[in-house]
């Protein structure tokens, strides 16, 4: 409310002013806040019994809308900014006035919170930055900045736009959070209320990335067309699920898979040498977080190593034929055959032979050497002729001359070799009976005769004469035999003759070792049927 009236004329005090008295000029709602852009209803009033044109001077666009005795009403219309307006009025010639401010308040139009980094790296500070335009009246407008729903400062927003900040120290427990600014118009005080508006969050990323670097593990050597494991691993990573890490072989990119535990960060991958990249090459580890990289780089030795290739001229061959053997590898590699070096390395080790009985079933080998970074490998190959030769009866496996007796069981036993395998057959001269070779039969005295013996394969055949002596057996000895064993009782002749009989037969039957290249004989027992006699 403004000042009164006062009584200063002693003519007029006693008509305006008895006893002293004033008359006051009041202007309502005293200093009131509008929104911007609203509408006031203005009342100029006095206890003045007779007043003189009441008025109200402002700079807004008014409208009387009602009066009566000592008021006047006046409406105010879009109203923008701060004011200040004045009634006037006059009582018995002295001027009244009274004044009031108007305070425009208006919301803030635009709250930011600055954009984050990133990555704030863990124990660094972080700045917030908060832009608050427009907002009245500042002296009731304040700027938060929060952590959630923690506030971090409040400040009073000054100049246009205000500019807030605050620091912070980033820690773990920052990764992943939600940051913003709020602005606070408290028009409580005006009997209104308090009126927020708060930017959008922005979710702040921090990070820890030790100063070490990756340790890497791959294969030292790796042969054309073979795979190895490679393996990265960074440990006291924060957070470790969120770092990136490429494995590369030279410039080729490989297949990672990543996983974590904790803080440690495992990279795994499968490298494949080609033949393209024969050499030292580099494996690379590179671990990125934050924006930050650590790199680790290790060679790896790509070779080709193939099996020595060895060739023999012809692997099958009769006998007295020349053989060329030869043994081949790639290049820088030394090449030894049968014991005997090649000329250098890269060359082919080759060998000739005249082919004899001696060399069938005969192995080459063939050994190769290749010094890769100072590590010699080793590849071995062998091949195996076969050498074909006609068929020798043994005399030390063919008895010549044999004698048995009439009605016991024997075996022909008569061994050749050669390749391939020789059939062996024995003729008797005179009537041209074939007896079986290297299985049992039963002689008798019509065997008796001079035999051919002829081993044949397709490479000849060899022949050896076996004469067969069938002697009769004598009636007087087996007499005699028979009343000792009378003598001697039943028991005892039974025994004898087991004994006997057992003495034969192993006396009789032979066995041949079946893992010679001689024929194999086998026995059978005396019961046996047997081939066609001679007649």
């Amino acid at each position: 409310m403004g000042p009164a009236a006062v009584c200063s004329s002693p003519c007029f005090w006693s008509v305006c002013c008895p006893q002293g008295q004033e008359f006051l000029l009041r202007v309502e709602p005293q200093d009131p806040v509008v929104p911007a852009r609203g509408s006031l209803l203005v009342n100029c009033s006095t206890d003045c019994p007779h007043p003189e044109l009441i008025t109200l001077e402002t700079s807004l666009l008014k409208e009387t809308v009602s009066n009566g005795v000592g008021w006047v009403a006046f409406q105010l219309s879009n109203v923008t900014s701060d004011s200040k307006v004045l009634c006037s009025s006059f009582c018995n010639g002295f001027q009244m006035t009274g004044s009031s401010d108007i305070t425009v308040y208006r919301f803030p139009e635009h709250v930011e919170l600055a954009p984050l980094s990133p990555w704030q790296p863990v124990g660094k500070n972080l700045t917030l930055r908060c832009w608050v335009a427009g907002g009245a009246p500042r002296t009731h407008l304040s700027v938060l900045l929060l952590r959630g729903e923690e506030e971090l400062s409040r400040q009073q927003a000054v100049r246009e736009p205000a500019e807030v900040t605050t620091t912070v120290l980033a820690g773990r427990d920052d990764h992943g959070a939600n940051f913003s600014c709020r602005s606070e118009l408290d028009l409580r005080s005006q009997g209104l209320g308090l009126f927020q508006n708060s930017s959008a969050p922005r979710q702040l990323q921090t990070f820890v990335l030790p100063v070490t670097f990756p340790h890497l593990t791959v294969p030292r050597f790796l042969e054309v067309g073979t795979s190895g494991p490679l393996v990265c691993t960074l440990d006291k990573l924060f957070p470790a699920s969120e770092a990136q890490v490429q494995l590369a072989l030279g410039n080729q990119m490989l297949n990672t898979s990543v996983s974590s535990q904790g803080d440690m960060l495992t990279a795994t991958a499968t490298a494949t040498a080609s033949a393209e990249q024969e050499g030292t090459r580099e494996i690379v580890c590179n671990v990125t977080l934050g924006g930050e990289s650590r790199e680790t780089r290790k060679n790896l030795t790509i070779y080709s190593f193939r099996e020595p290739t060895m060739n023999l001229s012809e692997s099958t061959v009769p006998e007295g034929t020349t053989v060329n053997v030869t043994c081949a590898a790639g290049a820088r590699v030394q090449l030894t055959l049968d014991g005997v070096p090649a000329v250098a390395p890269g060359q082919l080790a080759q060998l000739q032979i005249n082919a004899t009985e001696r060399d069938d079933r005969r192995s080459f080998f063939c050994s190769a050497t290749l010094e890769v970074d100072g590590l010699i490998l080793r590849r071995n190959r062998s091949v195996q002729l076969r050498v074909l030769y006609g068929p020798k009866i043994d005399p030390t496996k063919c008895p010549q001359h044999l004698t048995w007796k009439d009605g016991t069981t024997h075996i022909l036993q008569c061994q050749a070799r050669g390749n391939p395998d020789p059939q062996i057959q024995c003729l008797q001269e005179s009537s041209g009976f074939q007896p079986p070779v290297g299985i049992p039969f039963r002689v008798s005295l019509n065997y008796s005769g001079t035999y051919c013996c002829r081993a044949a394969n397709s490479q000849g055949t060899h022949t050896l004469t076996v004469v067969m002596n069938v002697q009769n057996r004598n009636p007087l000895v087996v007499t005699i035999v028979m009343a000792v064993l009378v003598i001697l009782g039943l028991v005892t002749v039974t025994a004898a003759s087991l004994y006997i009989f057992g003495v034969q037969k192993r006396n009789d039957i032979y066995h041949v070792n079946q893992g010679s290249t001689w024929l194999p004989l086998t026995s059978k027992q005396p019961n046996e049927v047997l081939r066609e006699e001679p007649s």
